[in-house]
C-alpha cells in the first residue's frame, strides 16, 4: 500500500512577510496604489482634521482611500468588512500597511467624502486622458437605476401618510383591546408575548409616520406637483425597472468609447431621466475645465442617448450647442424594419396590456381606426359593417400633425347588430366616431423631434446609435455584475451621489490597468519635468 507524507490543516505558521512585495505589478492594487502615492493631490483632506496640536493621529487619507476603493473593486461596501479584511486579508493588509483602522472610522470617512471624491475623480480622469485612453469622438449617456438603503414601503404623499396613521391607530386599538382582555383572564403565553412585540412595533412605525406629518412636506416633481417622498430617505425616489419597483437612485453615466471610461458620473434621486441630460453634459464640460482643458470638450464629439433621455429640450440643447446627437425617440424600434416582428415575442404581464388598451381607448373585442377605410378625397370612410361615416368639420390640426374627424350617423349606428363590437359603451354612446391623421401641418414649423426623427432613421443614425449600446451597457454590466455593487449603502443624495462616483472611480482605474502603462507614463513624465 503506498504510503504518503502527513499533512494537517489544523495548524498555524508564522510567516514573514513583505508588504510591499504582496503589490505584484500589473494588478488593480498596484495601480490604485500608485496613483493615489504619487498622481493624486490628497491636499484637501488636511482641512479635515484639527489635531495638529491635540488628539490622537488620524489614519492617513491615502490609506482609508486605498482600502476603500480596492473593497468597492472587489464589491464590498460594508464597513464592518472593510475593517475585518483589513485584518485578515494579506492585500487589503499591504494597502493598509497593516493598520487596521476601526469600521467607524472607514464609515465616518465614506460619509463625508462628497466634497474631496470629485477632486480625485478628476484627477483620476486626467490621468486616463494623458494616457490617450479617452478617444473623445463618441459620449455614450445611460443611466442605472440601484436601491438605496431605504424601503418603498415608507414612500407617499402627505395624505398616504395621515391614511397609514390612521390604519396604525386602529391596528393598535385593537391589539390594546385584546390584550386588555388578556389581562383581565390572567392569561400569559407566547401569543400575548408575541402581541406585545407587535405592540412596539407598531408604536415604533406610527411615531415615525407622526414625527414626519409635523414636520415634512410634499416633495415636488419637476412639473411642480406632488410627488411620493420618503421618510427614511427623502431624497430617493421610487422607480420602476424591469425586476419591479425600488426605491433608490438612478446612476448616471457619461462613458467615452474608445475605452468605455466614465468621464462623468452623478446620482439622482428622480424616477425618470427626461431631464438629466442637460446636467450630466454640462458636468462632463465642468470636470475638464476643472483640468486645465482649455477647448470645449464637447465641441465635435457625438452624443447618443436612450429613448428615456428624449424630449425637445434636450434636443434643442444638443443644437444650441451645436452638439452631434443621437436621441432615440419611443417609437424608434417601431420605425425600424430590423425589429418589425418584435413585438410578437415580447411577454407582457395582464395588468399593462390592460392599461395600453386603455390608453389607445379602446376594450379586447373593440374596432380599432385601423378596421375604417378612408375615401381618397377624405370625404367620408366605411366601417367595418359597410356602413358610412361622414366628415365632422373641417381638417383640424393637433400638435404638429393635420387630422380629420369623421362620425357615423344615427339611423345606421343605432340599429346596428355590431354596435357591441364597435363602440366602448352601446348603453350611453349614439354613435361612432373615428379620426385619421393625413399628414404634417404644414402651418407649424419642425420640431427638433421631427428633426431626430429623419436624422437617426437614416443607414447613418442607426449606425451611429447602435454604437451606444457597446459603450455604455458593458459599464454597468461590470460594476453590477462582474464586481457586485447592486444597491447604495448610503441615504441622501450627497452621500450616494459620492459612493456612485466611487464605484466608477474604481472601473476607471481597472481601466488604467488594463489598457494604460504605468511605468512607461511615470518615465515619460519624469523626462517632460526635466525638460
Amino acid at each position: 500500500m503506498a504510503r504518503y507524507k502527513s499533512y494537517n490543516y489544523a495548524q498555524m505558521k508564522m510567516v514573514a512577510v513583505s508588504y510591499e512585495r504582496q503589490i505584484l505589478p500589473g494588478t488593480f492594487e498596484h495601480t490604485l496604489n500608485h496613483l493615489i502615492d504619487h498622481d493624486i493631490d490628497l491636499g484637501p483632506f488636511a482641512a479635515r482634521y484639527v489635531n495638529e496640536e491635540t488628539g490622537a493621529p488620524a489614519y492617513d487619507p491615502a490609506i482609508l482611500l486605498k482600502v476603500i476603493l480596492y473593497a468597492y473593486s472587489r464589491g464590498v461596501t460594508s464597513s464592518r468588512d472593510i475593517a475585518g479584511l483589513c485584518r485578515e486579508n494579506i492585500i487589503f493588509m499591504a494597502l493598509s500597511a497593516d493598520s487596521t483602522p476601526h469600521f467607524t472610522t472607514i464609515a465616518g470617512f465614506v460619509a463625508k467624502l462628497d466634497r474631496e471624491i470629485v477632486g480625485v475623480y478628476r484627477e483620476v480622469l486626467l490621468v486616463c486622458d494623458e494616457m490617450c485612453l479617452i478617444g473623445r469622438e463618441m459620449f455614450a449617456v445611460d443611466g442605472v437605476k440601484m436601491p438605496s438603503n431605504a424601503s418603498k414601503e415608507w414612500s407617499g404623499t402627505r395624505e398616504d401618510f395621515q391614511k397609514k396613521a390612521e390604519k396604525l391607530e386602529r391596528a393598535l386599538g385593537y391589539l390594546t383591546k385584546r390584550h386588555r382582555e388578556a389581562d383581565a383572564t390572567e392569561r400569559e403565553g407566547q401569543i400575548e408575548q408575541a402581541r406585545e412585540k407587535q405592540m412596539r412595533t407598531l408604536n415604533r412605525a406610527l411615531a415615525k409616520v407622526r414625527g414626519w406629518l409635523k414636520t415634512g412636506k410634499d416633495r415636488l416633481g419637476v412639473s411642480g406637483k406632488a410627488v411620493k417622498s420618503n421618510i427614511t430617505d427623502p431624497e430617493s425616489a421610487k422607480m420602476k425597472t424591469s425586476k419591479g419597483v425600488i426605491q433608490g437612485y438612478d446612476g448616471m453615466a457619461v462613458v467615452d468609447a474608445k475605452h468605455q471610461i466614465v468621464v462623468h458620473s452623478e446620482a439622482f434621486g428622480q424616477s425618470q431621466e427626461h431631464n438629466l441630460l442637460v446636467p450630466v453634459l454640462e458636468g462632463v464640460r465642468e470636470s475638464f475645465k476643472a483640468l486645465g482643458r482649455d477647448e470645449d470638450i464637447l465641441e465635435g464629439i457625438r452624443v447618443t442617448a436612450d429613448a428615456g433621455l428624449h424630449s425637445e429640450a434636450n434636443l434643442q440643447y444638443l443644437q444650441d450647442n451645436q452638439i452631434d446627437g443621437y436621441v432615440a425617440d419611443p417609437n424608434f424600434r417601431k420605425r425600424d424594419p430590423r425589429f418589425a416582428g418584435a413585438e410578437r415575442y415580447r411577454v407582457r404581464h395582464k395588468e399593462d396590456k390592460r392599461i395600453e388598451d386603455k390608453k389607445k381607448g379602446k376594450r379586447p373585442g373593440c374596432y380599432t381606426n385601423e378596421e375604417f377605410r378612408m375615401a381618397e378625397d377624405a370625404s367620408s370612410c366605411q366601417c367595418p359593417a359597410g356602413k358610412t361615416l361622414y366628415r365632422n368639420g373641417e381638417r383640424t390640426h393637433t400638435g404638429a400633425y393635420e387630422m380629420v374627424r369623421f362620425r357615423g350617423a344615427q339611423r345606421d349606428c343605432r340599429p346596428c347588430e355590431q354596435r357591441s363590437q364597435c363602440l366602448r359603451t352601446p348603453d350611453k354612446t349614439s354613435t361612432r366616431q373615428v379620426a385619421f391623421i393625413l399628414g404634417r401641418n404644414t402651418h407649424k414649423p419642425e420640431t427638433h423631434t421631427e428633426r431626430m426623427k429623419r436624422k437617426i432613421d437614416t443607414d447613418e443614425g442607426r449606425y451611429r446609435y447602435s454604437l451606444r449600446l457597446g459603450t455604455v451597457e458593458p459599464v454597468f454590466a461590470d460594476i453590477n455584475h462582474a464586481t457586485g455593487l447592486r444597491r447604495f449603502s448610503l441615504r441622501g443624495r450627497r452621500k450616494v451621489n459620492a459612493q456612485w462616483m466611487m464605484f466608477c472611480l474604481a472601473h476607471n482605474i481597472g481601466k488604467i490597468q488594463r489598457y494604460g502603462d504605468i511605468g512607461r507614463w511615470k518615465k515619460e513624465r519624469k523626462a517632460e519635468i526635466r525638460q
